[in-house]
C-alpha cells in the first residue's frame, strides 16, 4: 500500500469533507481515507498496482471539488502561505464590510415611520441597495450553493444561499408591488408588503455565517506558520571542504560524504559523524533536552542542532530530506493532514436538514395553489419556510459559544488557537506530557551540596570562583545559588578549563579542581559514605560535581533539572477527573523515573525520539483514546500535532508554539486543566445553544408553512418571522455568554522560592584526613554600611585579603563574618575596612 497526500479545494463544511471522503473511500483499493477540512488536506492508503494518484484525483472532481496530488518534499512554496494568509484576510475584509452595510440595513428595518407610507419605496429601496454590496462580498455561498444544489448534494452554503437570495428576490418582489399599490391608490397593498420585506434578512444569514468561516480562516493560517516556522529554523547553506577549500553551498546541494565545517554558533545543517574536533551542542530541537551535549571525534550530530563551542568538521550521513529536522517537518505535515475532521453537529444533519427544508418549502408553496390560494400567498410561504430556516440561530451556535469560550481562555493565561480544538477538549482521556520543560523548570538547579569537613559557603565560595567565566548551564546553576547565598565569586590564577572533564584555578597560592570524579582523581579521596551518597544522587539522575584542592576532597554539589511543583497538583487534578497520565521523554529512564515518581505519573516512556513521540500518540489513537499532548520543544512539535489537542507551553520554542492548538502562556500546568474544563463547559453550552436553535426551527417551520391558517386563520406574517428568527439567535448569544462566568482554578506557586528551598545541604566528616590549616572565625562590627552597595564593597575588600577564605556580611546587623586560614589582626581588618569607606567598630 502506498500513502499520499492531497490538496483539496472547494469545502466549505463538514458535508463536504464527508462526501469528498465517501467519494474516495468508493474507488476499489483505497484505504484509510482521511480528509482533513480545517488544513484542505485528503491522506490516502491505496493499492499503486490497481490504480494511480489521478484516479483519486478524478473521484475528487467528479465529486464537485477540486484536488492535486501534494509533494512530500514540498518545502510549502511562499505563493501558499501568502494565499492562506490572503484567504484569512479577505474573510476579514468581507466581515467588516458586511457588518458596516448590515447596520443600517437593520435601523431603516426597524424605523418605517421615517419615512411614512409616501415614502415606501424609499424604504424598502434604500434596504435593496445596502444588500447589494453584502451579497456581492459573500457571493461565494450562492455560487458554491446553487453549484451543489445542482448536483444534487445541497449543503449548509445551499441553504444559506438559497435563504438569503429568496429573501432578496422577494424583497425586490414586494417593491414591485409598493409601486403598484402607490399607482394605483391600493394603500393596504402597500401596508402590506412594506411589512413583508426580508432584505435586512439575506444580509443577516450570510454576514453571520460569515463570522464562523473567519474562526477557521484564522485556524488554517496558525497551521501552515508551524510548518514554516520549522522550514526556517533549518539552516539554507553549509561550508564544505571541496579539494582542500572551503566553499559555501545550498544545502539542497549537500551529497553524502560531504566534509562540513561548523563554527560556535552554528546550526548543523546534515547527519554526520565528526572527525575532527571537539564541542558542546545544543540538541534540545530533538531531544528536548536543556543541557548540552558534549561532542568529540567519533560522535554523530544531528540537522537542526546548534554548536555552542568548539570548531569541529564533521562528514556527512544523512541530507536533504532524511536528515532529522526533516523529518519533523514532515511529520507535522502528515499529522495535519491525517487529524481526524471535526464535524460540527449542525453540519452533521445538514446533509438531512438541508434537502428536507427545500423539499418542504416547495410542497408547501405547490400544496397551497392547489387548494386555491394566490400564487402570491403560496410564494409567501414557500419563501417564508426558507427564511424561517435559514440556519442565522444554527450558524451562531457554535461560533459564538466558541468565541466567548476562547476570549475567556484568553482572559486567563490560555491561548486556544481554533474552536475545533476548544470543542475536541471535552473528550480527552488521555494527557501525554513532555518531561523537560514541561513537567520540570526545563533548567538545572542545584538540588544537593555535600561537604566533607569544610563549610557549605567555603564549598560554594570556590565553585562560584571557579565557574564565574563559564556559560556552562550547570556553571550558571552554581552562581544563581551563590548569589541568593550572598555569596561571591573572588578572582582566582590561572584558571584553565579542560574540555568535557572540569575546570581549575588558583586561590592563596593553592590549586582547586571542580568536574567529573576523573578529573578531580577521586579515587584518592574516596570514602565509603561519599560512594553511598553518590550512587543515591545518580540513581536520582542527577549530574554531580566534584570539588578538591591538591590534596583534599571538598564536596559534591548535584545539580539537575527539578518537577514544577504546579506540575504535581496539575496531575493530581487530572487523575481527579478520570484523566490518563503519561510521561514522554528523550531523557534516560533513570530520570524520567524519578521525575515520575515525584509528580504522580504511573506510565512513562523514556529515550524516545520525536518520532516515537508521534507513533506512541497515534497507537493511544488506534485503541479509541482521545488525546492531548503537552510539550515546549521543537522535538514535541510532530506529537503535539498527531495529538487530537496539542498544549504547548508559552515558554517553549516557536515551533511548538505554532503547532499546538492551544498555549499556556503562564506557563502553569493547571491551566491545562481549565483548558479541559472550559471545553467541556463550551460544549455543554454549543449543545443548549443547538437546543434552541432546532427547537425554532422545529417550532417555528409548521407555522411558517400555513398548517393552523385554515382552521385557526394563523399564518405566520415575515415581519414576525423574522423577529422570531432574531430572537432565536438572541437566545443563543445570551446562553453563550454565560460563559464567562466561567471560573479557573490554579495555585498560587512561587517556583523561584521552591527550587531554592529544596537544596539539601549535608556534612560528612570524616577521620580519614584531616585539613592542614586551622581554620579561625572572626565577628567583625562595621559601622557605614547604608545599602547593598555598601555591603558588597566591604565583602570584596575582605574576601581579597590574605588567608582569608569565606565572607558573610550582614547589612542588618551591621557585621561581617570572615572564615581564615590563618590569624589576623584587628589592626589590618582596620585597615582594609578603612581604606573601602567604612568604620570598624570592634
Amino acid at each position: 500500500m502506498t500513502k499520499k497526500t492531497f490538496d483539496v479545494t472547494g469545502m466549505s463544511c463538514s458535508a463536504c469533507s464527508a462526501r469528498v471522503e465517501k467519494a474516495v473511500a468508493q474507488i476499489v483499493g483505497a484505504e484509510n481515507v482521511s480528509v482533513n477540512l480545517l488544513t484542505n488536506l485528503m491522506q490516502v492508503n491505496y493499492d499503486e498496482k490497481i490504480f494511480s494518484p489521478q484516479n483519486i484525483i478524478d473521484a475528487v472532481v467528479n465529486a464537485g471539488y477540486g484536488a492535486n496530488l501534494k509533494n512530500s518534499a514540498e518545502k510549502i512554496p511562499d505563493k501558499k502561505i501568502s494565499a492562506i494568509d490572503d484567504e484569512k484576510k479577505s474573510m476579514q475584509f468581507r466581515l467588516k464590510w458586511s457588518i458596516i452595510f448590515l447596520l443600517p440595513v437593520i435601523f431603516i428595518a426597524m424605523n418605517k415611520n421615517f419615512f411614512g407610507r409616501e415614502g415606501a419605496i424609499t424604504f424598502a429601496f434604500s434596504q435593496f441597495l445596502l444588500i447589494l454590496p453584502i451579497m456581492y462580498l459573500n457571493r461565494k455561498y450562492y455560487i458554491n450553493g446553487f453549484k451543489n444544489l445542482f448536483r444534487l448534494a445541497p449543503n449548509m452554503d445551499s441553504l444559506v444561499g438559497l435563504g438569503s437570495m429568496a429573501a432578496a428576490i422577494f424583497g425586490v418582489f414586494s417593491i414591485f408591488q409598493i409601486g403598484i399599490g402607490l399607482g394605483t391608490q391600493n394603500f393596504l397593498l402597500v401596508d402590506e408588503y412594506s411589512a413583508n420585506l426580508y432584505f435586512e434578512s439575506a444580509g443577516m444569514i450570510v454576514t453571520l455565517i460569515t463570522v464562523g468561516k473567519f474562526l477557521e480562516a484564522r485556524a488554517k493560517s496558525q497551521t501552515t506558520k508551524a510548518v514554516e516556522k520549522l522550514i526556517n529554523l533549518a539552516p539554507k547553506t553549509a561550508n564544505i571542504l571541496r579539494e582542500g577549500e572551503e566553499i559555501k553551498i545550498p544545502v539542497e546541494d549537500l551529497k553524502i560524504g560531504d566534509e562540513i565545517l561548523i563554527r560556535p554558533g552554528e546550526i548543523f545543517s546534515a547527519d554526520g559523524i565528526i572527525f575532527e574536533g571537539e564541542s558542546s551542542v545544543d540538541e534540545s530541537t530533538i531531544t528536548g533536552e536543556s543541557l548540552p551535549a558534549e561532542k568529540k571525534i567519533g560522535d554523530k550530530v544531528t540537522s537542526g542542532t546548534i554548536n555552542l563551542s568548539g570548531f569541529i568538521k564533521f562528514r556527512a550521513e544523512k541530507v536533504g530530506e532524511d536528515t532529522a529536522i526533516k523529518k519533523i517537518i514532515s511529520l507535522v505535515e502528515e499529522a495535519s493532514a491525517s487529524k481526524a475532521p471535526i464535524a460540527k453537529l449542525a453540519d452533521k444533519i445538514s446533509g438531512i436538514f438541508v434537502p428536507a427544508v427545500i423539499f418542504l418549502s416547495i410542497s408547501a408553496g405547490i400544496f397551497w395553489i392547489l387548494n386555491g390560494a394566490t400564487v402570491e400567498f403560496a410564494f409567501s410561504i414557500a419563501i417564508s419556510i426558507l427564511v424561517i430556516s435559514c440556519p442565522c440561530a444554527l450558524g451562531l451556535a457554535t461560533p459564538v459559544a466558541v468565541m466567548v469560550g476562547t476570549g475567556k481562555g484568553a482572559e486567563n493565561g490560555i491561548l486556544i488557537k481554533s474552536g475545533e480544538a476548544l470543542e475536541i477538549a471535552h473528550k480527552i482521556d488521555t494527557v501525554f506530557f513532555d518531561k523537560t520543560g514541561t513537567l520540570t523548570a526545563g533548567k538545572p538547579f542545584v538540588t544537593n551540596i555535600i561537604t566533607f569537613d569544610v563549610e557549605e559557603n567555603f564549598l560554594l565560595k570556590i565553585a562560584a570562583s571557579l565557574e564565574k567565566n563559564s556559560e556552562h548551564p550547570l556553571a550558571k546553576a552554581i552562581l544563581k545559588y551563590s548569589a541568593e547565598k550572598n555569596i561571591l565569586p573572588v578572582e582566582m590564577k590561572n584558571f584553565r578549563a579542560v574540555f568535557g572533564k572540569g575546570v581549575t584555578a588558583e586561590l592563596n597560592g593553592k590549586k582547586y579542581f571542580c568536574g567529573s570524579k576523573k578529573f578531580v582523581e577521586f579515587e584518592k579521596f574516596s570514602d565509603e559514605k561519599i560512594e553511598q551518597k553518590i550512587f543515591e544522587l545518580a540513581n536520582d539522575g542527577k549530574t554531580i560535581l566534584f570539588l578538591a584542592d591538591e590534596k583534599n576532597f571538598l564536596g559534591i554539589i548535584a545539580v539537575a533539572d527539578v518537577e514544577k511543583k504546579s506540575s504535581v497538583g496539575a496531575i493530581a487534578e487530572f487523575n481527579k477527573m478520570q484523566i490518563e497520565t503519561v510521561m514522554l521523554t528523550g531523557d534516560n529512564k533513570i530520570a524520567a523515573k524519578n521525575i515520575s515518581e515525584k509528580v504522580g505519573i504511573k506510565k512513562f516512556f523514556a529515550e524516545v525520539l520525536p518520532e516515537e513521540k508521534s507513533k506512541k500518540i497515534s497507537e493511544f489513537q488506534s485503541a479509541g483514546k482521545k488525546v492531548a499532548m503537552i510539550g515546549d520543544g521543537v522535538n514535541d512539535a510532530p506529537a503535539l500535532v498527531q495529538a487530537d489537542v496539542g498544549i504547548a507551553i508559552g515558554a517553549g520554542t516557536d515551533v511548538a508554539v505554532e503547532s499546538a492548538d492551544a498555549v499556556l502562556i503562564r506557563n502553569d500546568l493547571f491551566d491545562a486543566v481549565g483548558a479541559i474544563k472550559l471545553s467541556r463547559a463550551v460544549m455543554k453550552n454549543i449543545k443548549q445553544n443547538l437546543f434552541w436553535a432546532f427547537f425554532y426551527n422545529i417550532t417555528c417551520i409548521p407555522l411558517a408553512a400555513g398548517i393552523f391558517y385554515k382552521n385557526f386563520g394563523i399564518k405566520l406574517s415575515p415581519m414576525i418571522g423574522a423577529a422570531v428568527m432574531s430572537l432565536s439567535s438572541v437566545c443563543v448569544v445570551l446562553n453563550a455568554l454565560r460563559l464567562r462566568f466561567f471560573k479557573f482554578e490554579r495555585e498560587n506557586i512561587s517556583e523561584q522560592a521552591e527550587f531554592s528551598a529544596n537544596v539539601q545541604v549535608e556534612n560528612i566528616l570524616t577521620k580519614k584526613f584531616s585539613r592542614e590549616e586551622n581554620i579561625l572565625k572572626t565577628t567583625l562590627k562595621i559601622d557605614g554600611m547604608m545599602c547593598q552597595h555598601c555591603q558588597k564593597h566591604v565583602h570584596d575588600a575582605l574576601a581579597k585579603m590574605d588567608g582569608v577564605e569565606s565572607v558573610e556580611v550582614s547589612l542588618e546587623k551591621n557585621s561581617a563574618e570572615v572564615t581564615a586560614t590563618k590569624e589576623i589582626s584587628t589592626e589590618e581588618f582596620a585597615k582594609v575596612i578603612s581604606d573601602a569607606g567604612y568604620e570598624l567598630v570592634a
